[in-house]
């Protein structure tokens, strides 16, 4: 009886030991699979910024044509604006050149995700959609949204609920056509053109109203006088947060970007540039306005 009771206890050890060996194991392959992990999350963020530090420049995908955010001088031909100066003064303090590739916002998201651009700057907003599948800057840009629409008669439009089956211009994957979209707009998709397009076919009624930013909408139609059209003035809604986006987990990057931001910040040069492209008006503070 005794050997029996013996066997049983050196069986019971023997199972006890190797349970804890396997569970040893699972845990060392949890502990190496968590490790693997984070190694390739440090090792694509380093990767990136090597990138850029081995080439000596950023990327920057920006649109060119949206005023008075990105676009070209009329006079030099220059691309310039309140995002690329923000750019260059970033690559300025980091001693690293700027190189701007021009396109949609479409394409901007395409090619941060393919690699093809380092970050893209075009009065891109922070929305939790986008945060989910990218990573931003701290914030150089506080807004809400407006409408333009005919001086006339408003379009006919006196409320947001007034938008349903109203022909609505804009970019497909903009925050402001899903507003427009989530009151039921009739869609007038525009690829990557001018504000004049945009403002043209709603003074010769081709459209009936423009979402966007306030202030961009503010200097687009100072800049066209002639069209009979107008800011409606009791419309507002979607306060906004812009700034810098990048591909997730480029974490030196961003910090690198971060940093600069702060300074400028700081020592007040994007309050000086938010004056010199908007008017006057410093949209680097956040305003409190009762929306809709």
């Amino acid at each position: 009886m005794r050997n029996k009771f013996q066997f049983r206890a050196i069986i019971l050890s023997v199972f006890t030991l190797a349970m804890l060996l396997i569970l040893t194991a699972c845990g060392n392959t949890e502990d190496e699979g968590a490790k693997s992990s984070n190694g390739n999350k440090e090792k694509a963020s380093a990767t990136v910024w090597d990138k850029v530090i081995e080439n000596k420049e950023i990327v920057v995908a920006t649109s060119g044509t949206l005023y008075p955010a990105s676009y070209h001088d009329s006079d030099t031909e220059e691309l310039t604006g309140y995002e690329v100066e923000i750019m260059r003064e970033i690559g300025k303090r980091l001693e690293l050149d700027i190189r701007f590739v021009e396109m949609g916002l479409d394409g901007m998201l395409t090619s941060l995700n393919s690699g093809q651009v380092d970050l893209a700057v075009n009065d891109i907003e922070i929305t939790p959609e986008r945060e989910a599948k990218f990573t931003f800057s701290d914030p150089y840009k506080y807004s809400f949204g407006t409408a333009i629409v005919r001086k006339a008669d408003h379009s006919g439009i006196e409320s947001l609920e007034d938008l349903k089956g109203k022909k609505a211009a804009g970019a497909a994957t903009s925050v402001y056509m899903q507003v427009g979209r989530d009151y039921g707009v009739e869609e007038v998709i525009y690829d990557n053109v001018t504000n004049d397009v945009y403002l043209r076919d709603v003074d010769l009624k081709r459209t009936d109203v423009i979402l966007n930013d306030y202030y961009l909408q503010k200097l687009a139609l100072a800049a066209f006088p002639e069209f009979e059209i107008m800011i409606h003035p009791t419309i507002k809604y979607h306060p906004n947060v812009q700034a810098i986006i990048m591909k997730k987990d480029n974490d030196e990057l961003l910090k690198q970007v971060n940093t600069v931001l702060a300074d400028l910040h700081a020592d007040g040069t994007i309050s000086t540039l938010s004056k010199e492209f908007f008017g006057g008006e410093d949209v680097s503070v956040e305003q409190a306005f009762d929306f809709e």
